[in-house]
């Protein structure tokens, strides 16, 4: 106990199954495991203005749609504590005290940061013009807001794809800056990465490493069974196997990092019979024994895709009957944010204090300031 997790997600769009098997599922589990004395879950629509600034909607559409996501996939607002970032002033605070501590060429060599600014198409150059002209101040700053959000809730779990490592790197740097300049104060966070190699960074459909809405190579937790199967069957594998008898290539096979991510054993036991077919037939146990009968040759990629379906569907059917009962209810999840954001308020308030303290800008709280400055001017 007394161990304390931040984490959320930008409200730009549905989550989908990167974002559950990245971290969603792995916080259910720590919420669930009751190991930890609280668990802060932001749904980051301050940091998704950063590079949405001329389009509130999209954010405010959205937001409903990850606090849809994030109950129906088993994050219990009884357990959790679900807030929305805006409505927490005292985050912008800190990160105006932040910015001070980091300099512009330390941002410029975060890699997510430099992934992030030519993936969405920005320049410092305004004569590229296949680019967007300038890279908004806010979206640069964004891992000095990162660090305010962890450090308000004196994070010291966070847990987090491996795409941003070097975000909760500079977080750790702008924690140990303020309290060698000011006095031990800040809670040093650390990452907790998914403990399945292929949920670090779950590809696209298509086959591509960055699984993103704008790319439309998603499956969402909403989507339907018609659906998923459209998009699975639709699924990159491996282009040299092209005969059912041709051998053919796990590593870099799409459908085969989305079964290392999704499938256990008991699915065979389950969704077996998706490997009988009317000339071949395989009775497979257990993940490793369908790898290798596709190295070897004869197991077609059809086969494959409608187990993984049988699978996907197998994990996403109890999280479509919640949303669909949530969705029933829309005025008590907006209600269960407006209760989350008030307990996250009064958290990131003590913090808050805790910096001014620290820096020496509490003016009015400090009596012994003020009782010296008196008896120095009465002389």
């Amino acid at each position: 106990m007394g161990k304390i997790i931040l984490t959320g997600d930008r409200p730009t769009g549905r989550l989908h199954i990167g974002h559950y098997v990245g971290s969603l599922r792995r916080r259910v589990e720590l919420q669930n495991s009751g190991k930890y004395e609280k668990i802060f879950i932001m749904i980051a629509d301050a940091q998704a203005l950063t590079d949405n600034a001329d389009n509130p909607d999209k954010i405010r559409d959205n937001i409903i749609e990850v606090a849809l996501d994030y109950m129906s996939a088993g994050l219990d607002p009884e357990k959790s504590v679900l807030f929305i970032q805006s409505q927490i002033s005292e985050l912008t605070e800190l990160t105006f005290y932040y910015m001070n501590l980091v300099t512009v060429q330390r941002l410029q060599r975060n890699p997510t940061v430099k992934q992030e600014i030519q993936f969405r198409g920005y320049s410092d150059h305004a004569e590229e013009a296949d680019n967007k002209a300038g890279i908004p101040v806010g979206f640069f700053c964004y891992p000095i807001s990162q660090a305010s959000d962890i450090t308000a809730f004196k994070a010291d779990i966070v847990p987090v794809g491996e795409d941003q490592i070097p975000m909760i790197e500079q977080a750790r740097e702008i924690v140990r800056k303020f309290n060698s300049t000011y006095g031990e104060t800040l809670v040093e966070p650390q990452a907790l990465l998914p403990d399945n190699s292929a949920c670090m960074r779950l590809p696209g459909t298509d086959g591509k490493s960055k699984m993103s809405k704008s790319l439309g190579n998603c499956i969402y937790l909403a989507d339907s069974a018609e659906e998923v199967w459209q998009k699975v069957r639709g699924m990159y594998t491996d282009p040299l196997h092209i005969q059912v008898s041709d051998p053919g290539h796990v590593e870099g096979n799409t459908v085969f990092t989305y079964l290392d991510a999704f499938c256990k054993d008991e699915h065979f036991e389950k969704y077996g019979d998706c490997f009988h077919g009317r000339k071949v037939s395989f009775d497979f146990h257990n993940l490793e024994e369908v790898k290798e009968q596709y190295r070897k040759g004869g197991l077609g990629d059809m086969m494959i895709k409608t187990f993984l379906n049988a699978v996907l569907n197998d994990v996403l059917e109890p999280i479509r009957q919640r949303r669909k009962e949530l969705e029933q209810n829309i005025p008590y999840v907006y209600d269960v944010l407006k209760k989350g954001s008030e307990i996250a308020r009064a958290a990131a308030a003590e913090t808050l204090a805790d910096v001014k303290r620290a820096m020496r800008i509490n003016y009015f709280e400090d009596k012994e300031l003020i009782a010296a400055q008196a008896e120095k001017y009465s002389l």
